[in-house]
């Protein structure tokens, strides 16, 4: 019996698609929230805060989305590669439920708890996946 590629080329397929449905919507987000950025009027110091609270909330919020958009990119190039699915870190099969849930996922479950609990110690080089 041939042994089935992981993950199946269906599944891969399906999440191109909603990772690519995806990108584009980020993408329309990013360009709107940029241009309301440069639209805004600079705000003087006697105004208050509320103007200048929402454009580090509008600052932050295309902080992540780049950041979203990023891990997106990075998911479409290992299914280019032909690499998708596969655990960056011990390089085991990432759990189908997993992708299904967060399709941009380049770490297996337990090397993203591990990832996370290093990060929270503050140990160097735990940021890099």
């Amino acid at each position: 019996m041939t042994e089935q590629p992981y993950p199946d080329p269906k599944f891969v397929e399906k999440e191109k698609k909603r990772l690519l449905e995806e990108k584009a919507i980020i993408e329309e987000e990013l360009a709107n929230l940029r241009a309301a950025m440069l639209e805004e009027v600079d705000v003087e110091p006697d105004e208050g805060d509320a103007g200048i609270f929402e454009r580090e909330k509008t600052a932050t919020l295309i902080s992540v989305l780049e950041h979203k958009l990023s891990n997106i990119q990075a998911a479409l190039r290992a299914i280019e590669k032909g690499v998708y699915g596969i655990c960056e870190r011990c390089g085991k099969p990432i759990e189908k439920e997993r992708l299904e849930v967060k399709p941009d996922a380049t770490l297996c479950l337990q090397c993203q708890k591990e990832v996370e609990a290093m990060n929270r110690r503050g140990r160097p080089g735990a940021a890099r996946w």
